[in-house]
């Protein structure tokens, strides 16, 4: 997964996690144990109502909403990641 992530570097993508928590941020680097987001969105979904899905619609419509500057998230716990520039509309 490593070297896929590093294709999206000073991109906005978003991490989806094992837990319910997922992030939405700029790709600043991929070491072997983590990965690196800067201007972070850090949110649970066990917080609000609103599904993952429709959060990340709204990010991408609105922008991300960032209450992070900087967050290392263990590469073990990603599931998966996309560009936030490929979140389709539905």
């Amino acid at each position: 997964m490593k070297e896929d992530l590093e294709q999206y570097l000073k991109q906005k993508i978003v991490l989806d996690t094992r837990s319910s928590w997922m992030y939405i941020g700029v790709l600043e680097a991929v070491t072997t144990s983590s990965v690196i987001l800067s201007e972070v969105d850090v949110h649970d979904s066990k917080e609000t109502s609103t599904s993952k899905e429709l959060y990340v619609l709204v990010s991408k419509t609105t922008g991300i909403k960032a209450n992070r500057n900087l967050v290392y998230v263990n590469l073990e716990y990603v599931m998966s990641f996309s560009a936030l520039d490929d979140v389709i509309q539905f």
